[in-house]
C-alpha cells in the first residue's frame, strides 16, 4: 500500500468524509530512513491523517477546506525526535538501558527513569550505587530471557524479551493485539453539539478549542504538541512529584505547562475545574490509573457532556499484558520488531528501528483521534471516547509490509529541516512540523517551558 491508501484506510476507520481526502498532498515514498519496514508511510500517513482532520474540523466550523501536504521524507526525520539544548543534544538512553544478552537469549532493559533503573539492578543483585554496565551484562548472562521479563514486571519495572514475529503471535498479548483495530472510536455518552468559538478563515483550525494533556514521555506529549501546532489551547498537566525526560523541552512547543498534584484534594478540585471548559481530555497512565481519581472518560462525560477523551496504552486494554508499563522500545522487542531489523541486516545482532516510530506515529493518532471525534460531536453530538496503543500502532506498522534493502539508504541530512526558537529550557533547536497548510501554517507561538510555568487556568483569548 502506499502512503496515500494508508491514509485513506485511517481516514475511512474514523468516518470521516471522503471528500476531503483529495485536500491531501502527500510526496515521497520508503525508504526514507534505514528501516527495512516502511516507517516512512508510518510517519506520513498518520501527520497527514492529524493535519487533514483539523483542517477538517475548521471546515465544520465554517471556514473552507485547505490542502494538506507532508513530504515523506520531512515526516520521518519530524519522528525521530531530534532536537538540543543551547547546542548539545541530549543523550535520550541511560547508560543501562538496551539490550542484554541472557543464557537463552535477550532482554531489553529501559533505565531512564532513575526508580525503573534501580529496580532493575536490585533485581540483578547489584548495588545501584556502584554498578557499572559491564556488571549487569554479567549478570544477566545468567538469566533466562522470559523469567528476567515475568520478575520485572511482577515488580512494576519495564524489560521485555526479545520474540520473534512468530512466538509474539504465539502469545495471548500478540493474540489480543491482532484482533484490535488500529484505534478505536467509540461515542460513550449522549450530549448535544457544544457551541464551538467562531472561527476566522486566517485563523488555525482548532484555535479556540481547549486540550487537557496528562501525558508523559513520548507519544502522548507529541499528540498534544500536533494539536498546539494547528491552533489548540494545549494545557500539559504534570504532577509535582513525578520526575521528566528531557525532550519535554522538545515536546512542550505550544503549550501551556501546569503542575497540579491529583493526589490532594485541592489538585482534583483544579482539574475539575479546567474539565468544566474542555474540548478534549487527553491521559497516557495505565488503565484504571486516572479513573481511580475520579477523571476516566465514563465520569468525564457526566460531568461535562459532549467531552472528547483519548486514552493511550502500551499494549491495549485487552490481554492479559492490559496493565503492563511499556515503552515504544520495549514494545518493539516484544512484538519482533528488533529481532526482524537484525535478520534484515543480516549480523544476526537485533537492531531497533531507526526512531521511536511507535510512539510518534501514535502521538499523531491522538491528534488525529481527538480532531475526527470532535468533527463527530459537531455533526452528531454525544461525548467520545478514542483508544490508541502502543502495540496496536505496532501490528499496523507491520501489516505495511518490509521495504526491500531499505537498510541500504544513508540516513538525510537533518539540518534543512530545523528551527530555533527561545524556550525556558535554553535555546532550542528542533524539527519543524512537518504538514504545511497553506492557508494557516502550523505554528507554536507559545515557548516551551519548565513543567509548573503556568497557573493552571485557562487563558482567555485564544492564540489564533
Amino acid at each position: 500500500m502506499n502512503a496515500s491508501e494508508v491514509l485513506g484506510d485511517i481516514w475511512q476507520q474514523a468516518g470521516l468524509p471522503a471528500e476531503a481526502l483529495v485536500f491531501a498532498r502527500l510526496t515521497g515514498a520508503d525508504p526514507v530512513l534505514p528501516s527495512s519496514f516502511a516507517v516512512g508511510t508510518a510517519a506520513q500517513s498518520t501527520i497527514a491523517a492529524a493535519a487533514l482532520a483539523a483542517c477538517e474540523l475548521g471546515h465544520r466550523r465554517g471556514t473552507a477546506r485547505q490542502q494538506a501536504g507532508v513530504d515523506m521524507q520531512h515526516a520521518a526525520l519530524d519522528c525521530t525526535g531530534w532536537f538540543s539544548l543551547d547546542g548539545r543534544v541530549p543523550d535520550p538512553w541511560d547508560a543501562f538501558s538496551g539490550l542484554y544478552r541472557c543464557a537463552d537469549g535477550w532482554v531489553r532493559v529501559h533505565a531512564n527513569f532513575a526508580h525503573h533503573r534501580d529496580g532493575a539492578l536490585r533485581l540483578m543483585k547489584l548495588d545501584p550505587a556502584t554498578a557499572i554496565r559491564a556488571d549487569a551484562e554479567a549478570a544477566m548472562a545468567g538469566w533466562r530471557a522470559l523469567d528476567f521479563e515475568e520478575a520485572a514486571s511482577a515488580l512494576g519495572l519495564v524489560a521485555t524479551a526479545l520474540r520473534r514475529f512468530d512466538e509474539w503471535d504465539a502469545t495471548p498479548q500478540g493474540q489480543a493485539i491482532a484482533a484490535q483495530p488500529l484505534f478505536t472510536l467509540e461515542r460513550i455518552g449522549d450530549a448535544p453539539p457544544l457551541a464551538l468559538p467562531p472561527l476566522r478563515e486566517d485563523q488555525r483550525p482548532l484555535s479556540g478549542l481547549r486540550v487537557l494533556d496528562l501525558t508523559r514521555i513520548l507519544a502522548g506529549p507529541v499528540g498534544g504538541r500536533a494539536l498546539a501546532a494547528y491552533g489548540a489551547d494545549v494545557m500539559l498537566v504534570n504532577s509535582p512529584q513525578l520526575p521528566n525526560i528531557e525532550a519535554i523541552a522538545d515536546t512542550s512547543r505550544g503549550k501551556l505547562s501546569a503542575h497540579v498534584d491529583l493526589r490532594t484534594d485541592e489538585g482534583r478540585a483544579v482539574l475539575h475545574g479546567l474539565v468544566a471548559d474542555a474540548h478534549v481530555f487527553v491521559q497516557g497512565y495505565r488503565p484504571g490509573g486516572i479513573k481511580a481519581l475520579g477523571f476516566g472518560p465514563e465520569a468525564l462525560a457526566r460531568e461535562r457532556p459532549g467531552i472528547v477523551c483519548v486514552s493511550l496504552t502500551a499494549y491495549g486494554t485487552q490481554g492479559p499484558w492490559a496493565d503492563r508499563r511499556g515503552f515504544d522500545s520495549l514494545v518493539q522487542t516484544a512484538m519482533g520488531f528488533n529481532h526482524a531489523e537484525g535478520e534484515a541486516a543480516g549480523d544476526g545482532r537485533p537492531r531497533p528501528l531507526p526512531m521511536q516510530i511507535l510512539d510518534e506515529a501514535t502521538g499523531y493518532l491522538i491528534a488525529f483521534g481527538a480532531a475526527a471525534a470532535l468533527w463527530r460531536q459537531q455533526r452528531e453530538g454525544g461525548s467520545w471516547h478514542v483508544q490508541v496503543s502502543l502495540a496496536q500502532t505496532g501490528q499496523w506498522l507491520r501489516g505495511l509490509g518490509r521495504v526491500p534493502n531499505g537498510l541500504s539508504i544513508a540516513r538525510p541530512d537533518i539540518k534543512p529541516y530545523v528551527e530555533t526558537s527561545a524556550s525556558g529550557f535554553g535555546e532550542l533547536a528542533a524539527l519543524r512540523h512537518s504538514a504545511q497548510l497553506p492557508r494557516t501554517p502550523a505554528a507554536w507561538p507559545r515557548p516551551s517551558m519548565p513543567p509548573g510555568s503556568d497557573a493552571p487556568v485557562w487563558p482567555a483569548v485564544t492564540t489564533g
